[in-house]
């Protein structure tokens, strides 16, 4: 048995470190950019300069508008009555028809008032556990959605079981389960096709800054339609309202900040490092929205969720991109 050290010859030369390749660089893992940005952009509060410079801008523009208008009219009715009392019509049907655009927009935003008034109230019924006031919430609630099919047959269930309640949680939870499950689902339908959609757009549109539009949009589509979901169908000034609520909330509390979480249990451990940098973006813009749109389910709902009955995101992530990863994956 030979001692000591062993000297094995080679034919070739030995390599050399320099002629070694570049170590390559790994990317950092998805960090749903598009939708921050978005969220960003929605909740940012204009300052109050910003806000006097468009109000005052808005004002001149109007006046300067509204006195052109007049003076044109009334000389073409000095010229020509029959050509200048037909522009005359045809500026006060324009006028009309801005005042049925902003009737409906104030309209709108009371429906929302209504929605956060009837929340508001189960709130306070809860904290105090006040009987007749949850029975107030639930009258209220059910004249909401009188005319709604999609609530029928919990209605009537409802109206059956509303009198074996004791207490305010039971009866508030009562109508939670029977009336606002089938519309929990619609909205929840919604949330996961924004989702779908902005993962999508993310990772299949490579043009900058095309990812932080369609997620914006996709969010205010969300938004809106999961109010109308919940009988606050809104105009554009109340979805804005809304969205900026929405966004401004999560802002706050740092939801938007996080995706990597939330995508690793549904999709596996540490895949999304595994795939490529646009399609991880697309996964997390595709959570965020997600999350954005169960806060907008919470702030648009009539009622609190009940304990144990707030969807869950994960749950909403999985029906809604598991199709796209597994797509992807093979």
């Amino acid at each position: 048995m030979t001692k000591g050290p062993v000297l094995i010859e080679l034919d070739e030369p030995a390599p050399r470190v320099a002629d070694a390749p570049p170590v390559p660089e790994v990317e950092p893992l998805a960090e749903g950019r598009a939708m921050q940005t978005a969220a960003m952009l929605a909740a940012r509060e204009p300052s109050r300069l910003a806000r006097w410079f468009w109000q005052l801008g808005a004002a001149l523009v109007g006046a300067l508008v509204s006195i052109a208008a007049w003076n044109f009219v009334t000389e073409l009715v000095a010229r020509n009555p029959i050509l200048g009392w037909a522009m005359t019509a045809l500026i006060a049907a324009f006028l009309l028809v801005l005042a049925a655009i902003a009737f409906r927009e104030i309209a709108a935003i009371g429906r929302l008032a209504r929605l956060d008034g009837l929340r508001q109230a189960a709130d306070t019924a809860l904290a105090d556990n006040d009987l007749a006031g949850a029975r107030k919430v639930t009258q209220r609630l059910q004249s909401l959605y009188s005319s709604r099919p999609a609530t029928s047959w919990g209605r009537d269930r409802f109206a059956d079981l509303k009198g074996d309640q004791m207490d305010a949680a039971s009866l508030l939870a009562l109508a939670d389960t029977e009336i606002l499950t089938p519309l929990d689902v619609l909205a929840s339908r919604e949330v996961e096709a924004a989702a779908r959609q902005v993962a999508t757009v993310t990772a299949l549109v490579p043009l900058a800054l095309a990812d932080v539009a369609a997620a914006l949009t996709a969010n205010l589509r969300m938004i809106r339609r999961i109010a109308e979901v919940y009988g606050g169908r809104s105009g554009f000034l109340g979805s804005w309202r809304l969205t900026r609520a929405v966004l401004s909330h999560m802002v706050a509390t740092g939801a938007v900040a996080v995706g990597d979480d939330l995508l690793e249990p549904v999709l596996g451990g540490t895949i999304i490092g595994k795939l490529s940098r646009r399609f991880g973006e697309g996964l997390v813009n595709g959570a965020l929205t997600a999350r954005v749109g169960v806060a907008a389910m919470e702030v648009c709902r009539p009622l609190p969720f009940a304990k144990g009955k707030r969807p869950k995101v994960r749950d909403i992530i999985k029906r809604a991109l598991g199709g796209l990863f597994t797509s992807a994956k093979t």
